[in-house]
Parts: C-alpha cells; sequence; structure tokens
C-alpha cells in the first residue's frame, strides 16, 4: 500500500490561510563584507547579479541564499546582518529560519531584523536545513496546532533530526520520533538529513544517506511513516500530493516527482534532457512551479497540461532556492 494511500484514512484538516507581507524597498546600497570572511569582492559579485536580473524574470517570492549575510529576494539583496545558511520560511512568509555563522538556529523578520535565537548549538554539532512544520488546531480529533522548526543535527559523527518550538528562545532541541508504518518494520533512526515539511497536516519528508531513499513522516492522527524512493533533497508539496527529489541519470543529477494522487504511486523525470546538475528544488506555494539550483544560476519548471515544462532561467544567481509565502 503507498504511502498516500494509508494518509488518506486521516481526517481533512482545513488550514487557515495566512496573509502574505509586503516585501520593503529596496535593497540596501552600501554592503558590509560576509561575515564568514568573504570579501568585499564576493558582495560586489552579488550586487552585480542582483543588478543583472533585468534580463531575467524573477518569480515573485522566491529568494536565494548562498551561505553569506546577503540574501536575494525578489532579484534584490537584503542584508540579513549576520551570515544566513539554509534560509527557510514559514508558510505566510513573516518569519525566516536559518543556521547562523555560529551555527545556531535562528528566527528573523523578512529582512534579517528581530533575529531571535531559537536554540544555540551547544558546540561539536552541525545543524542544518531547518523546514518549518505548521498546521492548525484539530478540535474535533484533540490535535493541537503545530508550529514547530524540525532540522537535520550531526552529533559525534551521527547525524539525526531534531525539532524545537518556532516561538523558542535559547530553548533545547529534541530528537523526534520516526516510526514505521504498521508492517512494514522501523525506519532507519540515523543518517537523516534535509527535512522538509509541507502542507497543512505536519507531514515531512528527508533523505536518509545510508540508505540512499527519500522517505515521509506523517504527524496527524499518529505519527508514522515510510520510504517512498531512491533520492535525496527532497521537498513535499504545499498539497501533501508530491514529492520532488533529486537522483542521478548517466551521471547528471535530475529532478523527479512521485505523485501519490493515484491509486499507485507514480515517480516521473520531469527533466530528462538535463545535461548539468539539477539540485536544492522546491516548490512555489501553489504548487505549480518548482525552483532548483544549477551550475549557471536558479531555474525554473513549470506544470503544464502534460507534465512540466522546461528548465528557465529566472537568476544568474546561484544558491538554494526558498520562496517566501
Amino acid at each position: 500500500m503507498s504511502a498516500r494511500n494509508r494518509r488518506s484514512t486521516a481526517a481533512v484538516v482545513t488550514a487557515g490561510t495566512a496573509a502574505l507581507l509586503t516585501l520593503c524597498g529596496a535593497a540596501a546600497t552600501a554592503m558590509a563584507a560576509p561575515s564568514s570572511g568573504g570579501s568585499a569582492k564576493g558582495s560586489a559579485a552579488m550586487v552585480a547579479a542582483a543588478a543583472s536580473g533585468h534580463t531575467v524574470t524573477v518569480p515573485r517570492g522566491l529568494t536565494i541564499s548562498d551561505g553569506t549575510r546577503h540574501v536575494i529576494v525578489n532579484g534584490r539583496s537584503i542584508d540579513f546582518g549576520t551570515v544566513v545558511r539554509d534560509l527557510a520560511w514559514n508558510p505566510s512568509g513573516s518569519k525566516a529560519a536559518f543556521i547562523d555563522g555560529h551555527g545556531n538556529l535562528v528566527v528573523s523578520n523578512p529582512d534579517g531584523t528581530h533575529r531571535v535565537t531559537v536554540a544555540a548549538n551547544p558546540g561539536g554539532q552541525t545543524w542544518s536545513h531547518p523546514t518549518w512544520q505548521v498546521a492548525a488546531a484539530d478540535r474535533t480529533n484533540q490535535i493541537p496546532a503545530k508550529n514547530n522548526i524540525v532540522f537535520s543535527a550531526k552529533i559525534h559523527g551521527s547525524t539525526v533530526l531534531e525539532g524545537i518550538k518556532a516561538t523558542s528562545n535559547h530553548g533545547r532541541p529534541a530528537k523526534i520520533s520516526l516510526n514505521g508504518y504498521a508492517g512494514d518494520g522501523q525506519v532507519p533512526q540515523t543518517n537523516n538529513t534535509w527535512p522538509n515539511a509541507g502542507g497543512s497536516y505536519g507531514s515531512a519528508v528527508y533523505e536518509n544517506t545510508h540508505t540512499g531513499e527519500v522517505y515521509i513522516r506523517d504527524d496527524y492522527l499518529r505519527q508514522q511513516g515510510g520510504a517512498l524512493a531512491k533520492g535525496s533533497e527532497p521537498a513535499l508539496s504545499p498539497d501533501n500530493e508530491e514529492v520532488v527529489f533529486v537522483r542521478s541519470v548517466h551521471g547528471h543529477d535530475h529532478l523527479f516527482v512521485e505523485d501519490f494522487g493515484g491509486s499507485t504511486n507514480v515517480v516521473k523525470d520531469v527533466t530528462p534532457s538535463a545535461t548539468s546538475n539539477y539540485t536544492e528544488p522546491t516548490w512555489s506555494p501553489n504548487g505549480k512551479t518548482i525552483a532548483f539550483r544549477a551550475p549557471t544560476g536558479t531555474y525554473t519548471i513549470t506544470k503544464t497540461a502534460h507534465g512540466f515544462g522546461k528548465p528557465v532561467k529566472v537568476s544568474t544567481h546561484t544558491g538554494l532556492p526558498a520562496y517566501r509565502g
């Protein structure tokens, strides 16, 4: 039985629609050098890349972070005032979560202000890829609302998934539960990374570097999960119906999409003509577009009547793409 079929027995939750916020003004005209030790020349290159955005169409809400203190937002460079790694947005786009230069988990406003250290890295650990787990309360089934951040933590050589309330201030993360579907046995407890939550159920997908598979974690009426397909760097669609992930084909990384909507799960290569590596995919809020990283910039593919269209370059800047609300 497919993961989607197992989840179809759960009652449907109608998540409250969050209001989108308007991006504040133009980028700052003067920028400091990145805290990570990059030169002023690196910052100037980023500004130039942002300025060249008139040659391509940057989708509204698309952001690109590259491990410096500057984040590309709608084609403009925003100085967050601190190193930004693995940037992720809450569903409303009102808050950003990322790993700062000290390895801490931080939440801020969309322009990097009002930063709060949700959890301070105790040392000896490497944290990465935070994702927001947000779900409305289900009073019928007595399920409380969720507003958590899940991330990957490498501790003494072992990589696990941890979670913490998004509103914490110097809180203590805890390892999240990973239970298998009934009858399928247990899922791996270590070597798990790249978590990505989506939809209104509190579900998430992640990769296991040992098995080379993508897993789903359901967290609705009860916590359960299992393997989906061979691949890495997964992202769950906003409606919980599809997952996009990376898989190597003839020496290049392609993007694959697994559709849970039918009686059987269907996996399809949506970039069959790729001649370079396509990685780090992310869904647009309406679930119609996938943005991803390529060696020459940031690209998107958009759904058509017959699947997905050809890749379109939307930015000359290369980094981790993410959609803000």
